[in-house]
């Protein structure tokens, strides 16, 4: 059983680092630093990490195929791969948010593929683009994580990924049904065995010992989500969806970050009970009970979008729900 944490870094280098080495030191096995436009660099961030933990694996979660070269990816991950002792992990997607630096999405499902495919080769000592190689590409292989909504990117995942992400954020047996589906589709493609593709949900996690406060701090992510997903996601009564999704032309900032602005309004439409049909909320024993009941679904883990608890900083909502996870994965045990 596999647990996966992602940081969003919105604070300083030193702080990201001091809550990487708390995801290993309360129990994590992976690790990811998300990739996002303008923020604290996530390949810098996840080297300075490597440095100071021993144990837990380290990627982007995820980076895209269109705001780096694929060799800079490639030499980024064989840096990561050495100085962590093989710990490297490839977390990649067709990415999000880039429409700001004016990047759209080209054959995304191609332009994801063509990327993995020179990575992998210049990982693996091989050449690509026109005969370029990596001057020290790792001894040890450096495995592919694919997260996605997409049932085309769920399918590249079943032909070319150890590691694939479900991101439907809200999950049903159903839903859950689907995406091995496409995995198998694209598995079945080149022969290979679906059951040897490791398949975690993508799920927001928000631990705090003040349950109210935790539902509170993720009330944006449920207004974000439901926007996203439309007709597939929770039955929700139509007005009181288009409520909910109206109020967010009045919300500003990122969702995930806390200088962020929620409409009153949206926090007074969104209960405890709609805020966990898109995360695991609350107290540790409430966390735990959830994501119990979402592993019994028949994932081999859980990658978990970390939120921030709203407190006065970034670092410090992190830290209380990093604490908080550490208390309920020993629950558990």
């Amino acid at each position: 059983m596999t647990f996966e944490a992602e940081i969003t870094p919105g604070m300083t280098p030193g702080e990201a680092v001091e809550l990487g080495c708390l995801v290993e030191s309360v129990g994590f096995d992976r690790l990811g630093i998300s990739c996002v436009a303008g923020w604290p660099d996530t390949y810098q961030l996840q080297v300075l990490i490597a440095a100071r933990t021993e144990r837990i694996h380290i990627g982007s979660m995820v980076t895209n195929p269109y705001t780096r070269h694929p060799a800079v990816h490639a030499a980024a991950l064989a840096t990561l791969q050495e100085l962590s002792g093989g710990r490297a992990f490839c977390g990649i997607g067709v990415g999000a948010g880039l429409e700001e630096l004016g990047i759209d999405y080209p054959q995304p499902v191609a332009t994801l593929r063509a990327a993995i495919q020179t990575i992998d080769d210049l990982l693996s000592g091989r050449e690509a683009i026109a005969g370029a190689t990596l001057i020290r590409p790792p001894d040890v292989r450096v495995p592919i994580a694919i997260g996605t909504r997409s049932p085309g990117v769920m399918k590249l995942a079943g032909e070319v990924a150890e590691i694939a992400l479900v991101g439907a954020r809200h999950l049903t047996p159903e839903i859950v049904s689907r995406y091995r589906g496409w995995l198998a589709e694209g598995a079945g493609r080149v022969g290979r065995d679906p059951s040897q593709i490791e398949v975690l949900p993508r799920v927001t996690l928000c631990v705090s010992d003040d349950e109210g406060l935790a539902v509170e701090s993720v009330k944006r992510f449920a207004a974000h989500y439901l926007g996203i997903l439309g007709d597939h996601g929770p039955p929700v009564d139509p007005a009181r969806r288009e409520a909910i999704v109206a109020t967010l032309t009045h919300a500003s900032g990122w969702y995930f970050d806390l200088s962020r602005y929620d409409p009153p309004e949206m926090l007074r439409l969104i209960d405890a009970d709609l805020a966990r049909q898109f995360a695991i909320v609350g107290t540790p024993e409430q966390c735990a009970v959830q994501l119990g009941e979402l592993l019994d679904m028949g994932f081999d883990g859980v990658s978990c979008n970390l939120a921030a608890v709203n407190r006065d900083s970034m670092f410090a909502g992190l830290r209380e729900t990093i604490e908080g996870a550490g208390k309920m994965l020993r629950l558990l045990d």
